[in-house]
């Protein structure tokens, strides 16, 4: 349920930005969703287009650029990206390390007309 509340932060962002820039309406949103940041690309699309009637927004398209779990093992300092199921380092199998990429949840860009 999380997806309705975030989706309305991207609108919100979305349009004061389109306003900004004289923008008449808003033709796409390009996203930044990283593996690990719990984000359902069709329950935020589904909500959007809720939440966009009535917008400069409305009929805008999402697009969603997924940016996959990465860590550091900090036992070596290995850099991994997360791979079947398997959350130990690729040199030293020590299990976990920190996480440096695919929390990530941004607005890259919109496109307006």
């Amino acid at each position: 349920m999380h997806e309705l509340a975030v989706t309305q932060s991207v609108l919100q962002v979305a349009v004061e930005y389109a306003e900004r820039a004289s923008a008449r309406r808003i033709t796409r949103i390009n996203l930044v969703v990283g593996a690990l940041a719990g984000i359902v690309d069709d329950s935020v699309q589904f909500y959007f287009d809720f939440v966009s009637q009535g917008t400069p927004a409305e009929g805008a398209q999402l697009t969603f650029a997924r940016v996959p779990a990465r860590f550091r093992c900090r036992a070596c300092g290995q850099e991994f990206e997360f791979q079947d199921d398997n959350w130990a380092c690729p040199v030293c199998q020590a299990l976990g390390g920190e996480i440096i990429a695919g929390r990530e949840f941004y607005m890259d860009s919109i496109e307006v007309e």
